[in-house]
């Protein structure tokens, strides 16, 4: 690919894999409005670091800010001038595979020369380049057939929205056998998720981290994170820190001021997906008056009924509960016990708790979510390996 001066001659042709060059390969792609792309200079940033030396590149944006776009260019780029490359994407569900699928075999059928080097299989949501044989293929996040693949340029798509980490962490262990790199792209996600936990921990330990405005950038183990964010959840309100959260020129406070005032928008959308927050979506089944309401003074619960534990962690920004739910009767349950763990929170804090139920109320099981981390805590109790147990046995259900 080569770039002509203004005197009519070309400039050397540029380098596969360098900035330059990728800019130069976006300038030629057409969007679905007619336009040709012009990356902007964050999602260069973000492309930059997919062509140096980490190897785990993570871009943290809220919504409406090209994600998509980015990831199905990266995806083309990559494919047509990798020899044999394997680029899978993984998404979410099958619908969010349809998009980015989509998205990306647009750019072939609208581009003119595209047809040339790229062949489109819309029922196998798999795009092959002619040129380098390479292949970009879409897998749901729980699709088993991920894992027999040696990937390239493996690209995780609203990380945030994956059920566990199963995946990525397949391609990552694969990743140094042709030396591939590895992105993902999201918005923010669930207090206490693994993904914010694992978001969270690299921002804390990363050796090189630059902020400008709402962007942090921090860099460290072998991994990359762009992370744009309303820094002060105090300022979610306030347009122009938004803004600066939102590195899409077209988007301004004048068009998050219409979007926030919108009679849909709820506060906690606002805050995870437009400030990118992490914020736990409204609409549980029970509100917490209602659980209020619910509360029996001098309640002496019968520690012989038939009983299930719950723990839910939260560990870093949102508190660990624990309990048990008693079953008195047909038309009589009881939850009893509850402690609320403030973050942060530690195991030495938890496993008391669950042992001090476990001794008063003797529940068949504990139920709790896999993905909010904890796993080796529990596979110890459940094996009768935790040193701080005392003898006491568990039976921990996922």
């Amino acid at each position: 690919m080569a770039v002509a001066r203004a005197d009519g001659t070309a400039h050397r042709p540029l380098q596969p894999f360098t900035i330059d060059h990728f800019r130069a390969y976006c300038w030629n792609l057409v969007l679905d409005d007619g336009s040709t792309w012009e990356p902007e200079e964050f999602q260069l940033a973000f492309a930059e670091d997919l062509f140096g030396d980490e190897t785990e590149v993570w871009l943290i944006v809220p919504e409406g800010n090209g994600k998509t776009t980015l990831l199905s260019g990266v995806a083309l780029y990559h494919a047509d001038y990798m020899p044999d490359a394997m680029v899978p994407i993984g998404a979410s569900s099958k619908d969010q595979c349809v998009i980015l699928h989509n998205q990306a075999g647009g750019f072939v059928r609208r581009t003119p020369g595209m047809d040339k080097r790229f062949r489109v299989y819309d029922g196998y949501r798999r795009i092959t380049a002619l040129r380098t044989q390479g292949r970009i293929q879409v897998f749901a996040a729980d699709d088993r057939t991920g894992d027999g693949i040696i990937p390239t340029l493996p690209l995780l798509d609203e990380l945030h929205r994956h059920r566990d980490f199963r995946l990525y962490r397949t391609w990552r262990g694969k990743l140094d056998k042709r030396g591939g790199k590895l992105a993902a792209i999201s918005t923010a996600g669930e207090p206490g998720s693994e993904f914010e936990d694992i978001r969270l921990k690299h921002r804390a330990t990363a050796t090189e981290v630059t902020r400008n405005g709402g962007h942090v950038r921090a860099a460290g183990s072998g991994m990359v994170l762009h992370d744009w964010a309303v820094e002060n959840a105090e300022d979610v309100e306030d347009m122009e820190a938004v803004k600066e959260a939102n590195p899409l020129p077209t988007i301004t406070p004048e068009t998050l001021r219409r979007k926030r005032d919108s009679p849909t928008m709820s506060l906690a959308h606002w805050k995870r997906f437009v400030c990118n927050i992490a914020t736990r979506i409204e609409g549980d089944g029970i509100s917490p008056e209602e659980w209020d309401a619910l509360e029996e003074k001098d309640l002496k619960p019968n520690p012989d009924a038939w009983a299930i534990g719950f723990l839910d962690l939260g560990w870093k920004i949102d508190t660990t509960a624990m309990g048990v739910l008693l079953w008195e009767s047909t038309t009589r349950r009881v939850i009893a016990g509850v402690k609320i763990l403030e973050p942060p929170v530690k195991e030495a804090e938890i496993v008391p708790g669950l042992v001090a139920l476990q001794k008063r109320f003797n529940p068949v099981g504990w139920a709790f979510d896999p993905n909010a981390g904890g796993q080796q805590m529990v596979e110890m109790l459940d094996t009768g390996r935790h040193p701080d147990q005392g003898g006491v046995e568990f039976n921990f259900l996922e």
